[in-house]
């Protein structure tokens, strides 16, 4: 899968620095140009798909329970993946924030749209603080590898575990519970996950080392295996399987077409009274906020360099566009957001290579969010939930894949401390308190051996 799935270097050739010397607008637009170029059109549309087993499921729930308006968050994020892809030349995702939406739908009554637009806000004007500030950019610096490698794993697992009760049990995303097992049979049966997972799987592999090493192999003579590859290479795994999940979702329930209203969604400022300001801040930003910091700025920055050497960013200026975005649509309505690194690792594990892997997405969102608007979310409801776990799966396991470079004993126990700490409740921030100690403990551990092997030994003594 060279062609699809690896970089050579003409198309880094063609990529500009991140930080380009020269401002001038002739310069701008030469950098959009090669940030939203294809390198190959199958391959950025079938990434695209990589990050929905996040996305939909989010969004579904908070539009059944809160009444989100789906139409306004369409546009928004829409807008979103376009720029940031214009901006960052790699398929930077634009998650929902996972915590501020968890505590939506667990509070039935007290935590509705106003508190969560707060919540979004409140997040987004203190990243942004972080961010033109240098602190997120010092904070960066300071955290230890192992410990980023534990939060990334833990939330790699984190994923990987809530795909597999996708796949295994009947879904009520209104209240983000499960309706005990799926049947085996039906157009949302195991069966069909447990195919299409098989397909990814035989398309896709297990991913850039395993293609390395046929593109070697085939270097040695094998030209039909170049055949095959270069063939199983054009097949958008993703994209065919999402696409598939439409199909169904219009079989299970061709009535849904009578439900479909044309047009966009009105679009109106939310009004946040003081007490909205106050519960968003305590039960939304609070929780948020340690996420934030460590999987959509800190995780997100160091992947980026692992997965697109030469491309990494800064935490300064993901913490920046993280802010920008909530400080600009929450107070329309749509749904707080940021960046994440499962959601990097699932559009890279399909084929996104570039910024027109998230452009193609956000150009999809905004025309479904202009064109449907909210009755969009009667197509959403009926769309198989096990194929949309099977897509979280790779992205899930993609992610805790990143984590195979810790090499040393000592590395790799933090990070498994941080991961487990992490895996309890959920809590990123608990995780990275615990590994940051442990770190912290081995190295005075260290030092103190160190002290003490040297005040034994002097020289001259035999």
């Amino acid at each position: 899968m060279e062609s699809q799935y690896t970089q050579n270097p003409e198309n880094l050739a063609r990529t500009p620095p991140s930080n380009p010397t020269s401002p001038s607008p002739t310069n701008i637009v030469h950098r959009v140009k090669s940030n939203l170029f294809f390198q190959s059109k199958w391959a950025e549309l079938n990434g695209a798909m990589g990050d929905l087993g996040t996305y939909i499921p989010i969004v579904l729930a908070l539009t059944l329970a809160k009444d989100l308006n789906l139409g306004t968050t369409l546009i928004f994020t829409g807008v979103y993946n376009i720029v940031t892809g214009a901006i960052y030349g790699v398929p930077m995702p634009v998650q929902p924030m996972k915590a501020i939406a968890a505590v939506a739908i667990s509070n039935v009554s007290d935590f509705d749209i106003p508190e969560i637009m707060a919540a979004g806000i409140s997040s987004g004007a203190i990243l942004l603080v972080l961010g033109v500030t240098g602190l997120m950019r010092l904070v960066y610096k300071l955290i230890p590898l192992s410990v980023v490698r534990g939060i990334q794993l833990s939330q790699g697992l984190s994923f990987a575990m809530t795909a597999v009760k996708y796949i295994r049990n009947v879904q009520d995303f209104s209240k983000s519970k499960s309706e005990g097992n799926r049947h085996w049979l039906g157009l949302d049966g195991l069966i069909l996950a447990i195919v299409c997972a098989c397909f990814i799987i035989v398309v896709n592999g297990a991913g850039e080392e395993r293609n390395e090493r046929e593109a070697n192999l085939d270097e040695e003579g094998s030209t039909r295996r170049k055949r095959i590859r270069k063939i199983m290479a054009s097949i958008p795994s993703a994209f065919i399987i999402f696409l598939l999940g439409a199909i169904l979702a219009f079989i299970r329930r061709p009535k849904v077409v009578n439900d479909i209203k044309f047009g966009p969604s009105s679009m109106k400022v939310v009004h946040i009274s003081s007490h909205a300001w106050k519960e968003g801040f305590i039960k939304g930003t609070i929780p948020q906020l340690p996420l934030s910091v460590l999987n959509s700025v800190i995780a997100v920055c160091k992947l980026s360099s692992d997965l697109f050497p030469g491309r990494e960013f800064s935490a300064t200026s993901l913490s920046v566009t993280v802010g920008l975005m909530n400080l600009v649509g929450c107070w329309f309505g749509a749904i707080p957001c940021c960046h994440g690194a499962g959601g990097l690792a699932g559009q890279y594990k399909f084929g996104g290579r570039s910024g027109g892997c998230v452009a193609i997405l956000g150009a999809a969102k905004m025309i479904l969010g202009v064109v449907l608007g909210t009755s969009l979310v009667t197509i959403l409801h009926q769309f198989p939930v096990g194929l949309l776990g099977v897509l979280l799966l790779f992205a899930g396991i993609e992610l805790a894949m990143s984590c195979r470079d810790m090499n040393s004993k000592e590395e790799s126990f933090v990070m498994l401390i941080c991961t487990a700490v992490s895996l309890v409740r959920s809590s990123a921030a608990l995780g990275f308190v615990c590994g940051i100690l442990v770190h912290v403990l081995l190295k005075l551990r260290n030092w103190s051996r160190d002290q003490s092997c040297s005040t034994a030994w002097t020289p001259g003594t035999p």
